[in-house]
């Protein structure tokens, strides 16, 4: 269920749980405090492989080591309501109310024509509200005390801290666009340094008030175990064998033979008689689960000829494994399960995010819904979107339209039909040849170069591979 990578053992992964309590000595040879919330799996997803990187774990913003009683019953409350409208937004029908909410709490404007977009929103002013009340206020006690950066995914935490006068606040956006939340209330006076995954999200940035010099478009931070290092050895190891898998008619290879030979080198001819594999994803909040009951039935053909294989993910929530049971017994694939249809599913986050990006090294289709999973797509994997849970996803998956690496899904009841089309097509190897050469694939270690820890990133990160 979990494909070995191809790579040098990774760093042990440190449990995502709150650093411990006590005064830290202020030391510039601290790395930089990573922060995240435990909301959903995009902003840890952000945040793991950069604390791994630095030699040190995730801080949790929302945990008791940093907020006390009173500020984990306001992220208590934020999570409840978040995963509550995010997964009835996807329930036929009665979803309906609950997606105008879900679209109203992350609404966008448009960016053209180009415009000052400064003035504080609802939410800005919601949130600023509360950072002048207390929230954070743990956090920001922990950076005096310790003198170290700030290097947060999720933007509350770099707020508060800039908001209290702090500075060496890094903030990693997790979007290719964001809603106004994202910037102070007052943009201009910010000190936070903003690393963006792309220049959309630069110019919205600016947009709201904050200066160029402030904001560096980096890219996503990606597993280092799926890069292999800054000269990304593992990555084109693993796009070399998945173009093989993905084109068996050749009608990719036998048109951009030069190119892939000029970038890859020969591919490996052992892949040629392996059938695809295509992973399903959910987000953390279990939004899309229901997915499965209605796309399995449609490959079962190909499953049971050997002609694709399946694994759903259902992360750190049993409730979505025990949707995934139910869906392949509905399908009557009962008897696939261990023979090319599998469930990944995991006890904690620290288990999860390895065995999830073992995962990926061997996958070749990627079915998720545009949420933080869109930056994955640089790493060759072909996405197939499925429809978008609020208006940031709506623009994750234009942006990976428009590079090539994303298509729209189809009918989920003939998924074996448009899949097999797109296998002899080329289509997504197609997708997967633009989402190497066109989406950011070195985040991690812009990242890291940003915060000024590139030369002390921990070496099996910096030359891994």
């Amino acid at each position: 269920m979990s494909p070995k990578v191809p790579t040098a053992p990774a760093p042990p992964v440190e449990p995502l749980r709150a650093a411990p309590a006590g005064r830290e000595e202020a030391d510039g040879s601290q790395p930089p405090l990573v922060v995240a919330v435990d909301m959903g799996y995009g902003h840890l997803r952000a945040a793991e492989p950069l604390a791994r990187a630095l030699g040190t774990k995730v801080t949790l913003a929302d945990g008791s080591d940093l907020a006390d009683e009173e500020e984990r019953r306001i992220w208590q409350r934020t999570r409840r309501f978040y995963e509550l409208t995010t997964r009835l937004s996807q329930v036929p029908w009665v979803g309906a109310p609950m997606r105008a909410v879900v679209e109203a709490f992350t609404s966008i404007p448009h960016l053209h024509p180009h415009r000052d977009l400064s003035a504080p929103t609802v939410g800005a002013r919601q949130l600023d509200k509360l950072v002048k009340s207390g929230l954070g206020r743990g956090l920001c006690e922990r950076l005096r005390a310790s003198g170290r950066p700030l290097l947060t995914t999720f933007y509350a935490p770099a707020i508060a801290a800039d908001r209290n006068g702090l500075g060496n606040v890094f903030m990693v956006v997790t979007d290719s666009d964001i809603n106004r939340i994202w910037a102070p209330f007052d943009g201009r006076a910010s000190r936070i340094r903003f690393l963006v995954p792309s220049r959309r999200a630069s110019r919205r940035l600016q947009a709201y008030g904050i200066a160029p010099s402030q904001i560096e478009v980096t890219g996503f931070p990606l597993p280092v175990e799926l890069l292999g290092g800054p000269d990304l050895p593992v990555l084109r190891k693993n796009l070399a064998a998945r173009l093989v898998r993905l084109d068996s008619h050749r009608a990719f290879r036998d048109e951009h033979g030069d190119a892939i030979a000029h970038l890859l080198g020969p591919l490996p001819e052992e892949e040629e008689r392996r059938p695809p594999h295509l992973v399903f994803t959910v987000g953390g909040a279990g939004a899309q689960a229901g997915l499965a009951r209605k796309f399995l039935p449609g490959v079962r053909d190909n499953l049971e000829a050997g002609r694709l294989r399946v694994t759903l993910v259902a992360g750190v929530r049993p409730e979505v494994a025990a949707a995934f049971e139910e869906a392949i017994a509905l399908a009557g694939l009962s008897g696939a399960v261990g023979h090319g249809l599998e469930i990944l599913k995991a006890e904690s986050h620290a288990d999860y995010f390895p065995r999830f990006n073992a995962l990926l090294a061997g996958a070749d289709i990627l079915w998720t819904k545009p949420s933080e999973m869109t930056f994955f797509g640089a790493l060759g994997l072909p996405l197939v979107c499925s429809w978008p849970v609020g208006v940031h996803e709506n623009y994750n998956r234009r942006w990976a339209i428009e590079a090539g690496a994303g298509l729209k899904q189809r009918d989920p009841r003939w998924a074996g039909h448009w899949i097999d089309e797109w296998l002899a097509d080329g289509t997504l190897a197609a997708a997967a040849w633009s989402g190497y050469t066109r989406l950011p694939k070195r985040g991690l270690y812009r990242i890291l170069e940003a915060v000024g820890a590139g030369a002390a990133a921990r070496p099996d990160v910096a030359q891994a591979g």
